[in-house]
């Protein structure tokens, strides 16, 4: 999985057919299916993961806690 610099988050993934898979770093690993790559490079790209996730991510898609 990808690092990346967030306080919240520690790492995430996407895979074809699984989804969008993150880390939190206080705990927690969740996969949300329906986000599609896009998302995950945009999440990957942007300045604050965190706040990206927060906007784009939390609250708008299902997800399954997975960890």
């Amino acid at each position: 999985m990808p690092q990346i610099k967030s306080s919240n988050i520690a790492s995430v993934d996407w895979a074809e057919g699984v989804g969008l898979t993150v880390v939190f770093r206080r705990g927690g690993e969740y996969v949300y299916p329906a986000v599609d790559e896009t998302t995950f490079n945009d999440l990957l790209a942007s300045n604050s993961p965190g706040a990206y996730f927060a906007q784009h991510v939390k609250d708008r898609y299902d997800f399954r806690k997975v960890g």
